[in-house]
């Protein structure tokens, strides 16, 4: 169905967004922008800056409260915190219109959809949505999860039409499905940046001004921590708390971290070097015949600290050893979601595997980790921040270079997309030439 345009938007279909935080106001921008009229609200005292905010916006219309936008709206979306989704569901679902579509964009969708099962009137059908990506990445070529919960074909596609103006790559998932590969490709990820805050914070250091984090992959640890202390750190808690199926993970992650640090204090050569040999076995060994997602000339473009790449030292990679540990005692093998994985968990894996995947530099993390005790207190504050991280404080303490940040970060995301794109040719070209 196209959008409605001209003097027919009034009577065509009106897309409902319920909470405007950043991505409400990005899938606002984007489906007006495609010719759909948008009904949108937030809180009630947000009314007043919204209604100034889009103001000179066509086709989005600001509204005091979610009753107005869920009655007079077609296909409601909510974008509100996944802690807060039932709340908010129980005070407007009741208003929805009759026939209407109601979805949610929350990261975690089991909370979302008991939401909707429990206040929304029957006759309303349910599809959600995540867009795998933050606010400020161009939506173009990044997966957008669609869940057809209780609905129609018909309603599948009307909501396929509207967002397809977002030109992502579409991926139809169950609730459940969607928790599970979320939980593998996100939850443990964003926790190690969060405790990796955490530990930097505790030390009161800036690590891009420190010689010891200025190497290649030091690059995409520094950059996407701050970027997700930039954004709402909630989004990335939220996965932790809340997803059922992270909270295995997250205690998988915590006690990597804690037995991989004990074995260096230890001094445990043999136990720690087998440890870390057996996961990068069990996590890269399909990888053999690919090529690296990152390389040093890519990394290296995407600096905070400008120090000379002469001056850089080895690092003991705790936080990626305890990764690839954590995949292997949990069973996961992270190139089974890459339809689903966001560019911050693709950054991610690339680091872990440009450590992994290249012996001679696994060995020296190794070596380095066991007998040199220059990051021997950071990981020690890793270790607690893994426990139980916190997350007001960091956020704070890098406010500063958040803006740098992410801008590095955005450039660093399209040259990570543009690498995958590459590599996925690539390996078609591979199949095709062995007949597959």
């Amino acid at each position: 169905m196209s959008p409605p345009n001209g003097a027919d938007a009034a009577t065509g279909i009106a897309i409902g967004i319920i909470g405007m935080g950043d991505m409400g106001k990005m899938y606002a921008h984007q489906i007006a922008a495609a010719g759909w009229r948008v009904n949108a609200c937030d809180r009630p005292d947000k009314y007043e800056s919204l209604k100034a905010e889009f103001a000179e916006i066509k086709n989005v219309h600001i509204y005091s409260n979610g009753h107005l936008v869920s009655r007079q709206s077609d296909y409601i979306i909510y974008s509100v915190e996944a802690e807060l989704i039932d709340a908010v569901v129980a005070q407007y679902g009741p208003s929805t219109k009759l026939g209407a579509i109601v979805g949610g964009q929350t990261s975690c969708k089991a909370p979302e959809i008991s939401a909707f099962e429990n206040h929304l009137p029957e006759d309303v059908e349910i599809i959600s949505c995540h867009s795998l990506h933050g606010p400020s990445v161009n939506p173009r070529g990044q997966p957008l999860v669609l869940i057809q919960h209780r609905a129609s074909d018909k309603s599948l596609a009307l909501v396929t039409s509207v967002l397809s103006c977002f030109e992502s790559k579409v991926v139809h998932l169950t609730a459940k499905e969607h928790d599970r590969i979320t939980a593998d490709t996100q939850a443990v990820t964003h926790a190690a940046f969060l405790s990796m805050g955490s530990a930097w914070t505790a030390n009161h250091q800036f690590p891009w001004e420190e010689t010891r984090w200025s190497a290649g992959i030091e690059n995409v640890k520094i950059n996407v921590t701050l970027r997700i202390y930039s954004n709402k750190w909630h989004v990335y808690a939220g996965l932790a708390i809340l997803n059922p199926s992270a909270q295995s993970q997250i205690r998988q992650y915590a006690a990597s971290v804690t037995e991989l640090f004990k074995l260096i204090l230890q001094g445990k050569r043999e136990e720690f070097t087998a440890r870390i040999k057996t996961a990068g076995d069990f996590v890269f060994s399909g990888q053999r015949d690919h090529d690296l997602l990152l390389k040093d000339e890519v990394l290296d473009q995407f600096s905070l600290s400008g120090i000379p790449k002469s001056e850089r030292k080895p690092n003991s990679h705790l936080s990626l050893l305890a990764m690839v540990d954590c995949w292997h005692k949990c069973g996961i093998i992270p190139y089974d979601h890459m339809i689903c994985s966001t560019p911050l968990f693709r950054l991610w894996l690339g680091a872990t595997e440009y450590l992994f995947r290249q012996p001679e530099i696994l060995d020296d993390c190794i070596r380095f980790a066991l007998d040199d005790e220059t990051f021997r207190s950071d990981d020690l504050e890793f270790t607690f921040a893994a426990r139980g991280w916190s997350d007001a404080k960091p956020q704070k303490y890098f406010a500063p270079r958040f803006p740098e940040a992410i801008k590095l970060g955005n450039e660093m995301i399209t040259k990570m997309l543009h690498r995958t794109k590459e590599l996925e040719v690539e390996r078609e070209a591979k199949e095709a030439a062995l007949g597959k």
